[in-house]
């Protein structure tokens, strides 16, 4: 099957050479787009040795869902990978790896594993631990009881879907201020088909959020939820999967005896459920407001 690979950059030539690179010594052959939102840095001059096609879009252009749709569009490739521009493959066959479910004709996309980078902070890595667990998970309308909202996760960080598929269902959402990839898999999950996580398939990616961005990020999954609501309908509410999530971070700070990160802990977790309740319910709050406690600032401009 011919495979496409699609990362979204800007000022990203930080991370380009080591990635490129490493893309360039996979097992698997594919086809490479870039799609840059108007980088300001050497990103473009990096691109062009490695990259077999390149997109330019205004940076006040870009949109999580349409400008993956946008270079979607343009691939070859029957399945197609997508990576964000700080994932990093653990090994040479990772891409190789990510593709093999894909035998499975029902199967519409995979995700992997992500591994946090040594120098992310504790928070950071209990939430690739939570996310990306070691063992591998086949996820399908049925499993709706056993896995609520998390039925349709998916992460574009590093994930691959079968193009016809992605086409079926209008591919990504243009305008969502995140989660274009939950958005995919819940809509495929609702078209019958069945979701892959495959631990097998791993990429580095983490980040250490401070606490005052977690508020930030979890405000616009709020403004997310609000505006898809029917996922929520459809799949449960978001708190139970949270409350899961808490216990499992308390937890994870006790094995690792870090105790002193407790009260910060508390503060954390107090200031995302805040954060997405706000999110929630947004539309009490003036724009003005809006905008500062946004992660995505640009997107209320849109």
């Amino acid at each position: 099957m011919m495979v496409s690979v699609i990362i979204p950059t800007y000022n990203a030539e930080q991370y380009l050479p080591l990635l490129l690179k490493n893309l360039k010594n996979q097992t698997l052959s594919f086809e490479l787009i870039i799609i840059d939102s108007s980088s300001t840095d050497n990103t473009l001059e990096i691109a062009r040795e490695y990259a077999d096609h390149i997109m330019t879009i205004p940076k006040d252009e870009f949109d999580h869902g349409g400008t993956r749709t946008k270079a979607a569009k343009l691939a070859s490739g029957e399945l197609i990978i997508f990576l964000t521009q700080d994932a990093l493959p653990c090994s040479d066959d990772t891409l190789e790896k990510i593709i093999n479910p894909f035998k499975d004709k029902q199967i519409a996309a995979v995700y992997g594993r992500q591994i946090p980078y040594d120098d992310t902070n504790l928070f950071g890595k209990h939430l690739r631990t939570f996310n990306y667990p070691a063992y591998s998970q086949t996820r399908t309308l049925a499993d709706k009881e056993k896995y609520g909202i998390k039925t349709g996760f998916l992460s574009d960080s590093f994930a691959a879907y079968r193009r016809n598929m992605l086409l079926e269902i209008g591919w990504f959402k243009n305008g969502l201020i995140v989660g274009e990839d939950s958005y995919a898999g819940t809509k495929l999950i609702l078209a019958g088909y069945t979701l892959i996580y495959n631990a097998e398939a791993k990429v580095y990616h983490s980040h250490s959020y401070t606490c005052i961005e977690e508020f930030r990020r979890y405000f616009d999954i709020g403004v997310f939820h609000n505006k898809e609501h029917w996922i929520l309908e459809k799949f449960g509410q978001a708190e139970g999967e949270g409350g899961k999530y808490v216990k499992s971070e308390f937890n994870y700070l006790l094995q690792h005896r870090a105790y002193l990160r407790i009260p910060e802990f508390f503060i954390r977790n107090g200031l995302k459920y805040i954060g997405y309740k706000l999110g929630i319910n947004y539309t009490i709050f003036p724009k003005s407001i809006v905008k500062k406690l946004s992660m995505h600032t640009s997107w209320w401009s849109k």
